[in-house]
């Protein structure tokens, strides 16, 4: 990570190396936190972050959902990342909120403690791997499972609960892989460690509903609107693991991965081991939008 100037940290621009919140903070300790990922690109008619307000409307649900007092409105942190932007200099770039306890309380029980939201901003290329993005990644299904509605939130996007993603990630890679799949508890397929996924059969997209344990991605959304409107016929369905093996095609969806092929699942190819055709739209489709080249979806584009 390559550090900038400035960090945007309770309403203030604060140097970027003092940007410091207490060792004691709540957050840190029982992980009592809400944060977002959003990516900004060096668009055609200049500097556009990819649904901003959504991501920051995200982030007030995930909030309230996780009992965070929210102090913002969204249209305020909206101003705080373009701002953010500006006086960094960044023409792309990755945007980090984030928003979670402080000082004040010690214990399961966050009452009394106060709340920080910060906003980072940096460079940030492909998440996994610009041959990742070519040529297709290599994924295994994890040994741990996706949390459940009835442990966590899932469809909260709370720091805490990314820790079960942490330990299917590293394990992944230590085995030699890009990637991990989640199974969730009834042992069907949910998401990748930080991914939604998207199974290609016959000509249909399917895509595991939210039931499942996945995060309601906000490119998951975005990808399945414009292969929608691009003619597919896109499906929330129920997805085992064996599926996977007998798919067509499969690609993951997220902030920091875009749209990536798998070529690979279980030391099994994935259709002819290549990325398909679908797969291919789905890319080209999503980089025309967020590079302004397709004028599809201007309200996604929200400029500096």
């Amino acid at each position: 990570m390559e550090a900038t100037e400035y960090i945007w940290m309770d309403g203030a621009l604060v140097p970027w190396n003092e940007a410091q919140v207490h060792v004691l903070s709540h957050g840190l300790h029982y992980g009592t936190g809400a944060f977002e990922g959003i990516r900004a690109y060096d668009a055609v008619e200049g500097t556009a972050v990819f649904r901003l307000t959504d991501h920051m409307a995200r982030l007030a649900r995930s909030s309230k959902a996780l009992g965070i007092p929210f102090e913002y409105t969204v249209d305020d942190l909206v101003e705080a990342a373009k701002e953010l932007m500006r006086v960094n200099k960044l023409r792309s770039g990755y945007i980090r909120p984030i928003t979670f306890f402080g000082t004040g309380s010690m214990g399961l029980n966050p009452a009394g403690a106060n709340v920080h939201m910060i906003i980072a901003a940096w460079e940030w290329g492909t998440y996994l791997g610009e041959d990742g993005v070519a040529n297709g990644i290599r994924v295994a299904v994890s040994s741990w499972r996706r949390i459940g509605h009835n442990a966590s939130m899932p469809d909260a996007k709370g720091t805490g609960g990314y820790v079960n993603s942490v330990l299917a990630k590293t394990a992944a890679l230590k085995a030699g892989y890009d990637e991990a799949l989640f199974l969730n508890t009834d042992g069907l397929v949910a998401e990748g460690s930080g991914e939604n996924l998207f199974m290609v059969r016959n000509g249909l997209v399917h895509t595991p509903p939210a039931s499942a344990g996945v995060l309601d991605g906000i490119t998951r959304d975005s990808v399945t609107r414009l292969l929608q409107e691009d003619g597919y016929t896109i499906k929330e369905s129920a997805i085992t693991r064996t599926d996977l093996y007998y798919a067509d095609e499969v690609f993951l969806t997220g902030t920091a991965a875009e749209v990536t092929p798998v070529r690979e699942i279980d030391d099994r190819p994935v259709g002819d081991g290549k990325p398909g055709p679908i797969t291919r739209r789905a890319q080209e489709l999503f980089v025309g939008v967020v590079t302004g080249k397709l004028d599809l979806h201007p309200e996604w584009r929200e400029y500096i």
